[in-house]
Formats: C-alpha cells, sequence, structure tokens
C-alpha cells in the first residue's frame, strides 16, 4: 500500500485540481449508468429491494450478485449519461501525459454514449479490450409469458464486457513520446507476446467478493492484466477516479505500479482501505499465493502472512505419510481458517474444498515441491 493513495471525495472536484499531465494511465470501472449508484438506487440495493439493480435468485445455494437494468433507463437518462462523460472525458484529457490511455469499462447497451464524449474530448480509440465472462445478463424468455414464447429469448445472453481504450495523442512519434512521457504504448505481456484485445475472464470469484463484497467488483485475474498493460515502461501513475472497492489499486500494488483511487461513497471508500492490501496479495492464475515460503528439505521453515491475520508458526501437525513438518501458518480469508502443508499427498481429499471455502485457489510452491495443499484448521 505504500505506492497507492486512496481519497474520499468527487472525481470530478479532485481532477478539477490536479496539475495538468500528472497522470500515466486511467483504468476505471465507472457507473454504467447514472441512476444505479445513485443515493436512492444505493439504499435499495444495499436494503436488497431492487429498483434499478435485478436481484437475481439463489440457485444451488448461491446468491448471484446484482446487476443494472440498462434496459430501463430513459432518453433522459441517456442524455445525462452523455453529459456526464463529456465532463469527465474534458478533465481526464488535461490531466493525462501525452500517449496515456484510458481503459474504461462499460456496456454494449451504453457504450455508446461513453465513447462518444471521449472522442469528442480529444481522445484517439485505440480499439476496445474484450473480457469474455459468461453473466446471468440477457438469455430471459418474455416476461410472464415464458411458457407461452418458451424458444424465445428477448435479448442474447451476455458473454462478454467491452472496455473502451483511448488514448491522449502523442507528442510526436511513440519513440519520442516513451523516452520524454513513458506513456504512447501498452507493456507487452512479455518479449514474445504481445498485450492481446481479448482476455478471458471468470466471474469475480466469491471469496474476492467476500473481502470486497461491491456489486461491480472486477476479478483480480482480469484486472491485473489491464493494469499491468497500461503502462508501456512500468513506469507512472495509474488513476481510478471510480475506485469502488478498490480492484484496480490492488492490481496496481499487485503489479507494483504507483497509484490514486478516487471514491465518492463513504462506505465503498471504507471497504477499498481494507480490501486494498487483501486483494492484492491474492494468488490468481497460478501465480505464488500470500504465503511465500522459504523451503530447506522437507521443512516448511518461513511462512509469512500478508493481509490474513494472525500466522502461527512452529506449530506441528502429521501429515498423510506421519512425517512430522514444522512452521505451519494459519491463513484466514473470508473468515475460513486453513493450514498450509508442503506437498499433495494421497488422502488430502478436503484440500481443494477448503482453499475454495478460503477464496484462494491452490498456489504453486517457487521452490518447485509441487502444489501446496491445505486441511481445514483444527
Amino acid at each position: 500500500m505504500s505506492r497507492a493513495e486512496t481519497v474520499l471525495g468527487d472525481c470530478f472536484d479532485w481532477l478539477a485540481r490536479r496539475e495538468a499531465d500528472s497522470i500515466h494511465a486511467v483504468v476505471t470501472d465507472p457507473p454504467y449508468g447514472l441512476r444505479e449508484y445513485s443515493e436512492p438506487e444505493k439504499a435499495k440495493l444495499r436494503a436488497g429491494k431492487g429498483g434499478v439493480w435485478r436481484l437475481p435468485p439463489s440457485f444451488d445455494g448461491c446468491t448471484r450478485s446484482p446487476l443494472p437494468r440498462f434496459t430501463v433507463l430513459t432518453q433522459e437518462d441517456h442524455a445525462a449519461l452523455r453529459d456526464f462523460f463529456a465532463r469527465w472525458a474534458t478533465l481526464v484529457y488535461r490531466v493525462l501525459v501525452p500517449g496515456g490511455h484510458v481503459f474504461v469499462a462499460t456496456n454494449p447497451l451504453v457504450s455508446h454514449l461513453v465513447y462518444g464524449p471521449m472522442m469528442e474530448a480529444g481522445f484517439e480509440k485505440r480499439g476496445e479490450i474484450i473480457r469474455l465472462v459468461q453473466t446471468l445478463r440477457g438469455g430471459d424468455r418474455p416476461k410472464n409469458a415464458h411458457r407461452e414464447f418458451s424458444e424465445v429469448t428477448v435479448m442474447p445472453r451476455s458473454a462478454w464486457e467491452p472496455w473502451g481504450l483511448f488514448r491522449k495523442p502523442c507528442e510526436g512519434r511513440v519513440q519520442d513520446n516513451l523516452r520524454k512521457w513513458m506513456t504512447g504504448g501498452l507493456r507487452r505481456v512479455s518479449s514474445e507476446q504481445p498485450f492481446a484485445d481479448v482476455i478471458k475472464s471468470a466471474p469475480t470469484r466469491n471469496g474476492e467478493r467476500l473481502v470486497a463484497p461491491h456489486p461491480s467488483l472486477k476479478p483480480q485475474a482480469f484486472m491485473r492484466q489491464i493494469v499491468r498493460a497500461a503502462l508501456p515502461l512500468g513506469k507512472g501513475v495509474v488513476l481510478d477516479p471510480f475506485m469502488g472497492a478498490g480492484s484496480t489499486i490492488a492490481a496496481a500494488c499487485a503489479v507494483g505500479y504507483q497509484s490514486i483511487g478516487i471514491e465518492v461513497d463513504p462506505v465503498f471508500f471504507r471497504m477499498a482501505q481494507e480490501a486494498i492490501p487483501k486483494l492484492a496479495v491474492l494468488c490468481v492464475n497460478g501465480e505464488a499465493g500470500p504465503l511465500r515460503p522459504g523451503i530447506s528439505g522437507d521443512t516448511v521453515n518461513d511462512f509469512t502472512s500478508f493481509g490474513f491475520g494472525e500466522a502461527l508458526p512452529g506449530k506441528c501437525w502429521p501429515t498423510a505419510d506421519s512425517r512430522r513438518l514444522t512452521a505451519y501458518v494459519g491463513l484466514r480469508a473470508g473468515g475460513v481458517w486453513t493450514r498450509v502443508c508442503p506437498k499433495r499427498r494421497a488422502g488430502c481429499l478436503g484440500c481443494s474444498v477448503a482453499f475454495r471455502a478460503a477464496g484462494l485457489p491452490e498456489a504453486r510452491s517457487r521452490a518447485g515441491l509441487g502444489q501446496w495443499s491445505c486441511a481445514p484448521w483444527s
């Protein structure tokens, strides 16, 4: 968190006061429409009464996350949304350095109301990042006539989420802009692999939602990819003017970037302050997990906990092959304690279940001892 700054306030006021040419990238998930995050609608959401929010029913014991109903927006709502982004884009353009990119999450139903004002403010449209993710949006039969029209779907089932990609024009050639401003392009995944505009993504995991129960929380596995790409040389400041629960700022912390997050809602701001350090250390897509051990032979000798509370080193448990390994640590995530052992062994059937319950995928050892496994805390 040493390189992350969080601000409780209105991003319009903050952007108006900010020094020009001082931000190197913007990665944000703004309110898709203006109604869903108005005070009356947020009160309905927190009370579970819906309003503009669609509250999907539970299924197989799982509670689905709420979704805004963009189809209920009126022409007046559309005009207000376009005006909102026109004012916002002008302010962002001023603070962004030449060649700086903006990644802005949107929705297929309202993206034109976001993209138009961005280009009118002077930004170059550089494409879209397509997040391939299956959601509960769309695919419904006609309301109150689903049996009569059982073969009809009113709208296609959503399987993607667009992120508009914009750039403030460079000063001269891209290479010149990179030398002066450290911006103008996107950071490659590796020397062999460029950053791509289609990213496969699962919905946000339950463990992340336990840490940060924001209705629009994006998964770290996705956010870290786009945040990392936003600074081509890995230097500069990433801004999220609609911080929410802090997924962008957590991703910036995870990849080692300096960042600033602004949130106007006090409840979400406090949520972000607590969630950012925890989200930042979660392991995703095979990365090393929040426990980073030093290993000597068959002994786990240096467990350290990052952001999840108490650690209990030095305590012993028998393993499946009856040997004893010292210095286990208790890991708490989402209120669930687990203990970690250095090898998956026959008979360790509860490992995957316990890790999922804690909101963590199974981490892989950097020391080459295979997968970390776990059993319920006892």
